[in-house]
């Protein structure tokens, strides 16, 4: 093959220009080095034999305890669900204590436990 020069390589960089467009190479040569990155890393297992080793960010992690999404989510749940029931206690006392104050506030009769008398009742003697 004979060698390359600058005009044939500045011939082949128009053509991937034109057919690729300007803002598209750079994109394309990211990719090139990511999968060229990804190559040389599974080739690297390969000479290995398959035996997997430790990786960096295992060993430097922090034994604990496992966070458990979905008991924190019940634990929230739960909170609220207490939260409602304490809620609607109150407001059922304070409903309770309303009723109470408005049948002592008049006589015993029951049109005056409603607010109203005889004489607030009009008749419709239309027919």
């Amino acid at each position: 093959m004979p060698n390359l020069g600058a005009p044939e390589l500045i011939i082949i960089a128009v053509v991937l220009i034109a057919l690729f467009g300007w803002k598209k190479l750079p994109d394309m040569a990211r990719s090139l080095g990511r999968s060229a990155r990804v190559f040389k890393s599974e080739v690297d297992e390969l000479k290995k034999d398959g035996k997997p080793a430790p990786s960096d960010a295992s060993q430097s992690t922090v034994q604990g305890q496992a966070y458990d999404a979905d008991a924190e989510r019940r634990a929230a749940d739960r909170r609220d669900t207490e939260a409602r029931i304490a809620d609607a206690e109150r407001r059922a006392a304070e409903a309770r204590a309303e009723a109470d104050r408005l049948r002592g506030a008049g006589p015993s009769s029951p049109s005056s436990a409603t607010g109203t008398t005889e004489s607030d009742v009009r008749r419709d003697t239309t027919l």
